[in-house]
């Protein structure tokens, strides 16, 4: 079975909407019928994304817009998580696991290594000043096919 299909959504870069975030995605998702465990870590990347803009691109400024796309083409879901923060000084050294740029906060550092494990696919594109965009893309294996 083949779908296609979109949706888009922007919020304010508060902390309280980061569950809104996961759920909306989430419930957007369950039509190509993932796995729980499917489900769980689409639902953990986006918490994570969505952190990393309010904390790291915002710096917890509640003005922000953070957007959130996601389309599903076929078996595959595609995100792509933006906001217009301060982007990331040193790309290369943020996917490093554990390296974290708010130490005070007790951030662990594992974001972008959480999500490069729990996706197919993952682009960072970003622009000091500018913010930052995050593509991710994942394959559903549908529990239908799996009993059929």
């Amino acid at each position: 079975m083949s779908y296609n299909n979109f949706m888009t959504l922007q919020f304010a870069s508060k902390s309280e909407n980061e569950a809104f975030a996961r759920i909306t995605v989430a419930a957007f998702v369950s039509q190509l019928d993932p796995t729980m465990n499917e489900l769980t870590d689409i639902k953990t990347v986006i918490s994570e994304a969505v952190t990393n803009s309010i904390i790291h691109g915002y710096e917890n400024d509640m003005d922000g817009v953070i957007t959130i796309s996601a389309r599903i083409e076929a078996d595959t879901i595609h995100i792509t998580i933006e906001d217009q923060g301060r982007g990331i000084d040193d790309i290369e050294q943020a996917m490093e696991p554990l390296f974290t740029s708010k130490p005070e906060l007790e951030r662990s550092g594992m974001g972008f290594t959480i999500m490069e494990n729990f996706m197919d696919n993952l682009e960072i594109s970003t622009s000091l000043g500018k913010g930052t965009i995050v593509r991710m893309s994942k394959r559903i294996e549908s529990k239908k096919a799996l009993y059929n």
